[in-house]
């Protein structure tokens, strides 16, 4: 069984740690954690591993956010991924920080990145982590609030608890299904 885990977010150094970038964040965590690096392939950076064997390919698009669509249609027909077989890990506004959901389908709320993967996929029924940044931002600030950074306590958050819970929901997920992985962790 393969499965395709895309994490959103932009590439280049004054991204790196922003809160946009959190889905790329999470798939670091977890290559690192299965001893693979990440290689620059088409449209995306890519890694693989095994679990439980399932082969998990994970991929961070190189397109920038609002172009993601094209690396996941791309890889999905390259890797012969089902759609059921696809996970994105996205920052989410409207979830306070620290909670993560995890869904069968949804809209892109206002996500350039979730707009354009269903533009390019024709619909929004695809598996998706929701990884809530908050919303803690005076009116008119959101794109400097999602492109700026987590605050020391949320970094401290994230790299101790949150993205190795995250990590723990993927691998669920291409372990024992969607249905399952939401009982287990979705709060």
């Amino acid at each position: 069984m393969k499965y395709l885990i895309v994490g959103l977010g932009n590439i280049g150094a004054e991204y790196a740690e922003t809160r946009h970038n959190v889905g790329f964040m999470a798939l670091d965590r977890l290559a690192k954690k299965n001893d693979v690096s990440f290689d620059s392939d088409r449209l995306a950076f890519k890694a693989e591993f095994k679990h439980k064997g399932r082969q998990i390919h994970l991929i961070k698009p190189t397109t920038y956010m609002n172009l993601s669509g094209k690396a996941v249609n791309y890889w999905m027909k390259e890797l012969k991924i089902e759609r059921d077989n696809v996970l994105v890990i996205v920052d989410d506004l409207a979830i306070p920080f620290g909670a993560l959901r995890m869904r069968g389908k949804g809209s892109a709320a206002g996500h350039n990145g979730l707009k354009d993967i269903e533009a390019k996929l024709g619909g929004n029924n695809y598996p998706r982590l929701r990884f809530g940044i908050g919303d803690d931002y005076p009116k008119g600030r959101q794109i400097d609030f999602v492109l700026g950074e987590f605050s020391q306590d949320e970094q401290i958050e994230l790299d101790n608890t949150l993205l190795d819970r995250c990590g723990d929901m993927i691998l669920s997920f291409c372990s024992i299904g969607i249905a399952r992985t939401m009982n287990q962790f979705n709060k």
